[in-house]
């Protein structure tokens, strides 16, 4: 059974950084593509940065150049590093499993979340 659980979370003032965790179990990294998430209250949840099975990144432009997401595959853990934090960053995040399709492309839905971590900053 796949399971992921995200830590690393907290409270930082503006201009402050966390890294956040998500360790796996029930499979490998190498073998799905990943992704973190957040959801702000009273608002939609949105992708922050996907990366692929063969390590390919994207961001979402609001984080673009801030963030950056990466795979301890021996550690079968999954990160996001965030630099510069700003209050509309402030959101519970989450990290998200899909699997890969026989052409070696990353499925369209992720099918595992993990519970999430909530990150608060304060200006």
């Amino acid at each position: 059974q796949v399971k992921l659980l995200e830590s690393g979370g907290g409270s930082v003032q503006a201009g402050g950084a966390l890294r956040l965790s998500c360790a796996a179990s029930g499979y490998t990294y190498s073998t799905y593509c990943m992704g973190w998430f957040r959801q702000a209250q009273g608002k939609e949840r949105e992708g922050v940065a996907t990366i692929d099975h063969d390590g390919t990144t994207s961001y979402a432009d609001s984080v673009e150049g801030r963030f950056t997401i990466s795979v301890d595959n021996a550690k079968n853990t999954l990160y996001l590093q965030m630099n510069s934090l700003k209050p509309e960053d402030t959101a519970m995040y989450y990290c998200a499993a899909r699997g890969v399709g026989s052409g070696g492309y990353c499925l369209a839905d992720f099918d595992y979340w993990g519970q999430g971590t909530q990150v608060t900053v304060s200006s």
